[in-house]
Order: C-alpha cells, then structure tokens, then sequence
C-alpha cells in the first residue's frame, strides 16, 4: 500500500513540526566512527510527542549539503539539528554551506561568540580561532558546556552543532528545552487480522489521506495476517477507521484482534 499520508496539510491543521537530522561525517560512512546522534535525537523528539520526517547521514561534500539544506529549508514546517562541519579546518563547510542556504551567503563574525573566545582563549586568540564564530548572519548562539566554544541555530528553526557527541547532545537538548518542548500527542491503534493484504485492499482505499496509515503484512506458521495501525490527532477518527477494519474482518469471517 502506497504512502498516503498528507503531512503539509497535517502540519498546518494541527501545528506540526517536521524534524530533520542531518549528520555530515565521511567518516561515518567508511566505518571509522559509528553514528550516536540519531538514536539520541530521536528519542528525545519522541519523549517530547514529536517524531523524525528524515535522516540523513551523507558526506562533507559542499554541493551535496547544499541540495540537502535546500531540501529541508523548501519544507516550510521544517526543524533541522545538523551535526559535523562547523570547526575551522579546511575541510569543515557547514558554517559556509548554510550562510549561502540561510542567510543570503553573509557570514560575519559574532559579536558575543568574540567575547566567549576572547575570555577562553585570551592573547592567544588568533584569526584562525575566531573563524570558529564566523557564523551566517543573524544566527543565535548555542552553550557548548564542554569546551565554551558555541553551536549556532537560525530562526530558532536550523540548529547547527559539533560532531562530538558530548559537545553536541547538549545543545540539542537546550534547542528542544528552548523551542519544542513538547508537542501534540497522537492517538494510535491497530488491528491485527487473519487476512491477506489484498482481501482488504478495497476497504484501505478508503482511507482519508490526512490519516496515517501503515499496513504490515506477515506469515505465522503458514497462515497470513496484515496489522492495519493508524494514527492521527483526532482519537475518534482512529477509532472510527478500527471499528470499520473490525467490522471487515467479521464480514470476511476471520480472526482479528485489537491492540
């Protein structure tokens, strides 16, 4: 059954957000270091009633986190925590790449994030280490409760931070803390029957495309079952769609059970 579900039309009917991890490290994908950002960031956003629309974990190429910021940013409901690449070595872009996403290509140095690196590092502050707080124009500052020097976040909406998870995870804290506390509870419910996919496809067509809606067919010892789950902000309308899947099973004469 194809992906049916209208998450624009969702999103503006009841406020919600689509969250995006973007996770750049080469390294990541040759195997030399193992991601830990997207299990942290994603069961935050679900302890908070959000959940992921995509992650993606892709290399330090410019023109790729280009097309992948674009991305995100033609989503108009879109939050982005973007991991790696705001260091100031040659081959650290993310700073850059999101000035010319974000901020019309302006980067400029911050004035508070000057101060932060002028009390760490004190007369041995070069332009070298200032660059580290040469963000996009009109970026806010994140605590690195690590080391001091900052993550940066846009309209409160694109959070970008460090690759290291102790520096990282912290600052993805204070950005849901700050801006998404908490969002708005889904109601879920799914029906378990002893039935082929295609003996209930008629009734599936049915379904109202703003509903979401999974259908997971399996083979238990020879015999097949389908779970029908759905899951909306309206509890009647999942309960409406459970009763119908019940009612279909009864008519069909199969066994069927409710979880």
């Amino acid at each position: 059954m194809p992906y049916n579900y209208d998450t624009t039309t969702i999103a503006k009917a009841k406020g919600m957000k689509h969250f995006y991890t973007v996770i750049i490290g080469t390294e990541l994908l040759n195997g030399r270091r193992e991601d830990m950002h997207f299990p942290m960031v994603n069961a935050e956003l679900l302890k908070r009633d959000w959940e992921h629309k995509a992650n993606f974990v892709i290399s330090d190429t410019p023109e790729f986190m280009e097309d992948v910021f674009n991305l995100v940013k033609r989503d108009q409901e879109s939050v982005m925590f973007c991991f790696g690449g705001i260091g100031a070595t040659p081959d650290d872009y993310t700073r850059q790449v999101a000035a010319k996403v974000f901020a019309g290509g302006e980067l400029e140095i911050h004035p508070e994030g000057r101060r932060i690196l002028e009390a760490k590092f004190q007369d041995q502050l070069t332009d070298r280490r200032l660059q580290l707080v040469n963000f996009p124009k009109g970026a806010e500052l994140l605590t690195n409760v690590v080391n001091r020097v900052p993550g940066f976040h846009l309209e409160g909406r694109f959070f970008f931070v460090p690759g290291f998870p102790d520096m990282a995870h912290p600052m993805i804290l204070e950005a849901l803390n700050t801006y998404y506390p908490r969002g708005e509870k889904k109601h879920r419910q799914s029906i378990v029957i002893g039935a082929s996919e295609g003996d209930l496809l008629a009734l599936m067509e049915q379904i109202p495309a703003a509903l979401e809606f999974s259908s997971l067919p399996s083979i238990h010892a020879g015999r097949r079952e389908v779970e029908i789950s759905f899951a909306s902000y309206a509890g009647d309308e999942v309960a409406e769609w459970i009763g119908r899947f019940e009612a279909e099973a009864k008519e069909l004469g199969v066994a069927y059970k409710i979880m």
